[in-house]
Order: structure tokens, then C-alpha cells, then sequence
């Protein structure tokens, strides 16, 4: 029997490999002689470069940045061989901004060029890049800028950083960006369709949680449009206005696919190679509920092994009473792992949330082994 393993992270405790090794665990004990094959598993947001430098053999990487408030901070990216798996909330998150430094008028983008150059002197020319999470509305010209781009005025100066400086935009020098940008590649995982600007855009959808006032939301707004008039790009293409306007950035700028994140881990962890001969995938995550069809890691990993006709069963911390949903896209069955009542702290720790998996999956392996299934 060859068992395939692929789980996302349940967040706070266990990472995507150690949830995979703990359901593979309670497999053998009901298959000792099973093939188990444990893959890493994200969905391009937080735990994908932890996910595939670990799963694929890398390393991680930390460098000093530029933060969106402009205050230095430690990024981490992920290295497995020439491939760089990144995070746009590492050097430009919401996280890392608080209080009046909440201003997408003048949050930037630059530190991701920074981790971006910092890779491509270590002799990196792939990138995945998830660009989830962000606390910037600035189109990606800090990026461009630390790369090398010139964003000018009509004074021939740099633009001010931030969504606020893209209104005093005149000209755009490409010739001075980083050369080696042209031996790279950029994968993008994007999972909203949003243009760059409009009701839909970026702006408008994204830019409250970032603190823009609804004054700052039509500035913004004006000056992406600006932005995009200016770099004679596509504001409408979808996923342009993810990351507030990153995603336009990087398909205009660098050539970067814009893809679903869970295709694009799936695609570069080779796992359709993987699932192709399996006898059964175990997939899951910390919390599977109805918003777990709307293009999460399991779903991702369910449709890759329907391609073959495999059988789908999956693992949670918890599940709703919606999530039943995810039986109509692929999975056939799924198992809370939570054993007894216990308080959300000992639940997620570590050590126990392991246990119960693999206790878990030893049960529901026995049935195969009953043949109920």
C-alpha cells in the first residue's frame, strides 16, 4: 500500500511535515509495511516557505529590511537550490505595522525587493512568492524601486514611498533595474481576482484594513490608476490588485504568473509524480469548514488526486457544521482528531496534537484494513 501525505499546517501547532509524519505514524501502525510519502503542503500564505525549504530539503534564510513603516526588520525566506520561496508579509505584513504607522499612503513595498536582491546575490533565479497578508497599497513601486527601477518626477527624483507618492509619478526608467532580474522567473501565488483599481480594486476592497479612510481609499485609488496609465500596463487583469497592487507589479514589471497558491506548491513539489501510483491521499488542515472549498490546501490536494482517481480522506483540529461542503470537491471522508474536551491551549500543543493525529489515523486505517472502504 503507498500512502500519500499532504497536510497543511494547523497553525499555532503543528507544521505541514510534522502533521503529515504524525498521521503517517498512526498508518503504520495499522500497515507496518506501507510506503507512506509525507509532502509538504500551503497555500502560499504564512507557513509556505517553512513548509517547502523543510519539505524539499532547503534552508531558511533571515536578512534585514526595510519594514512597510520603513523601520528595519528581520525577513525570513526559504532556499532550496536556486529556488527562492518567499513571503511578501515577511518584509511588508500587516502585522508589523500598529497604531499611525497603519497608513497605506505611506506603507511600502521596498523590503520586498530587498529580500528579493539579498536572494539573487546568493545566486537565485527561481521565485515563489506569496504575496498574502500585506499592510501596503503602494502597486509595488517600493519593490521596483529597491530593485533598481526608477519611478522619477518630473524634477527627475525618486517618488516619495508609499500609495500616496505613485500621484507625483511622471516617468519610468527600466533600464536601470538589477540585469540579473532578466535570468529570473517569478511564480506568484494569488488567490483573489481583483484588479488594480475600481470598486473592485485594490483600493477599495482592501485598503480599510489598512488603515485608509475612505478620503485615502480614492486617493489611492487615483494613483494606482496613475500608476498603471504610466507603466502603460493592465489594470484589469485579475489578481493585478492583490497585495495592494503587487500583483500588478510583478506580472507588469518581472513577467511573474499570478497562480493559485495550493497549484503552484502542488506543481513545485512534483506531486501529481508523487499521487500518480497511490493507493490513498490524506490531506487536512488545523480547521476544515464551508471556506475550505474556496480554494484551500486540502481542496487543492483533493483535486490533484481525483485527476487520478484516488480515494481522499482528511485530518483537522476541528471541523464545523458546514464542512460538509468539502465532500462535494473531493474529499470523500473527514476526522476531527480532538479526542476528549480539553482547553484550546492543550489542544494545540504541540506534543498532544500530535498524539491525537496519529491515534486518529491508526483508527481510521483500521477500517481500511477491514476493507470498509
Amino acid at each position: 500500500m503507498k500512502i500519500i501525505f499532504a497536510i497543511d499546517s494547523f497553525k499555532g501547532s503543528l507544521s505541514s511535515i510534522e502533521a503529515g509524519n504524525a498521521a503517517a505514524e498512526g498508518a503504520r501502525r495499522v500497515f507496518p509495511d506501507a510506503e507512506c510519502v509525507v509532502r509538504p503542503l500551503a497555500d502560499g500564505g504564512e507557513g509556505t516557505v517553512e513548509a517547502l525549504a523543510a519539505g524539499l530539503g532547503g534552508e531558511l534564510r533571515r536578512v534585514q529590511v526595510t519594514g512597510p513603516a520603513e523601520k528595519p526588520t528581520l525577513a525570513t525566506y526559504g532556499v532550496v537550490g536556486t529556488m527562492a520561496i518567499m513571503e511578501m508579509a515577511q518584509a511588508s505584513g500587516i502585522t508589523l505595522v500598529s497604531g499611525a504607522d497603519k497608513n497605506p499612503l505611506r506603507t511600502t513595498t521596498f523590503g520586498v525587493g530587498e529580500m528579493i536582491k539579498d536572494a539573487i546575490a546568493h545566486g537565485c533565479r527561481r521565485f515563489v512568492v506569496g504575496i498574502g497578508g500585506s499592510a501596503t497599497n503602494d502597486g509595488g513601486a517600493g519593490m521596483l524601486q529597491a530593485l533598481g527601477f526608477g519611478l522619477l518626477d518630473r524634477d527627475g527624483n525618486d517618488i516619495p514611498r508609499g500609495g500616496g507618492g505613485l500621484a507625483s509619478l511622471d516617468r519610468i526608467e527600466r533600464g536601470a533595474a538589477m540585469p540579473e532580474l532578466k535570468e529570473c522567473t517569478f511564480r506568484i501565488a494569488c488567490d483573489v481576482t481583483n484588479p488594480l483599481c475600481g470598486e473592485k480594486g485594490a483600493s477599495a476592497v482592501f485598503g480599510p484594513q489598512k488603515g485608509a479612510t475612505p478620503e485615502m481609499v480614492a486617493t489611492l485609488d487615483a494613483a494606482l490608476a496613475h500608476f498603471a496609465d504610466v507603466a502603460r500596463g493592465d489594470p484589469c487583469f485579475p489578481g493585478a490588485g492583490a497585495a495592494g497592487g503587487l500583483g500588478f507589479a510583478f506580472r507588469e514589471f518581472l513577467g511573474g504568473e499570478l497562480k493559485s497558491g495550493v497549484e503552484i506548491v502542488l506543481e513545485e513539489t512534483r506531486f501529481d509524480d508523487a499521487v500518480r501510483d497511490a493507493d490513498i491521499v490524506v490531506t487536512g488542515e488545523g480547521r476544515l469548514d464551508a471556506q475550505t472549498v474556496m480554494g484551500k490546501a486540502p481542496i487543492g490536494v483533493a483535486r490533484a488526486a481525483k485527476r487520478f482517481g484516488k480515494k481522499v480522506i482528511a485530518f483537522s483540529g476541528c471541523v464545523t457544521p458546514d464542512a460538509g461542503a468539502v465532500n462535494a470537491h473531493g474529499i470523500d471522508a473527514f476526522f476531527p482528531i480532538l479526542r476528549q474536551v480539553v482547553p484550546l491551549e492543550e489542544a494545540i500543543e504541540k506534543g498532544n496534537a500530535a498524539a491525537n493525529l496519529a491515534a486518529t489515523a491508526e483508527q481510521v486505517f483500521r477500517c481500511f484494513r477491514l476493507g470498509v472502504h
